[in-house]
């Protein structure tokens, strides 16, 4: 379905449902979760209410579908991390490859970031394996035997990734190469300090 070419409308090409997804990042990035209406988003869009309504049953129900292929990735991402033997190569890509994940995201991240609270409460049912996903890939980055110091080293390590949320309104000129140079970089240097 093509309609108007106005900013955020649907585009050829594009599935109704991927442009509402991407209007409600913008949108809930720009104004938070809570402050946005899902007339807005529908508005955005171009669409009505009621058809806003046919793809996604409610704003909870819209924001599951902007984070949940954000989780999906990042548990892979922990997944494969366990496969692999702990040494300074894989250590590296099992960074790299959690920085491009937020890269890839990082509007809804910064989004998530922002409403941290709410979207927290929104998600806690959903997802109460979200800080073992976390406790899980600090774990295989502090290596064999972690003893305290070493998981906190990787959960900040991990933090430091996170600074891509950040990264358009900090460095509105770098790339994604200069970020994700920078940030693993900065990652790998906390894992590798005392």
């Amino acid at each position: 379905m093509a309609t108007r070419s106005a900013a955020g409308s649907v585009a050829a090409g594009r599935s109704t449902k991927e442009a509402i997804r991407d209007a409600a990042i913008r949108l809930f990035s720009v104004k938070g979760f809570d402050q946005t209406s899902l007339r807005e988003v529908a508005d955005a869009v171009g669409i009505t209410k009621a058809s806003l309504y046919y793809h996604y049953a409610s704003k909870l129900d819209l924001l599951l579908a902007v984070i949940e292929p954000i989780f999906d990735e990042l548990r892979a991402n922990v997944d494969v991390a366990e496969g692999l033997a702990h040494d300074p190569t894989a250590v590296r890509e099992v960074l790299a490859a959690q920085l491009r994940v937020l890269l890839r995201n990082r509007t809804a991240g910064a989004m998530c970031v922002r409403d941290s609270v709410t979207i927290l409460n929104a998600l806690g049912d959903r997802y109460p394996d979200l800080l073992d996903i976390h406790r899980r890939l600090c774990t295989w980055l502090a290596g064999p035997d972690p003893d305290d110091a070493a998981m906190l080293r990787a959960s900040a390590a991990l933090e430091m990734l996170s600074s891509v949320f950040w990264s358009r309104e900090l460095a509105p000129g770098a790339d994604d190469e200069l970020i994700e140079r920078v940030l693993l970089n900065a990652a790998l240097g906390v894992l590798g300090g005392e």
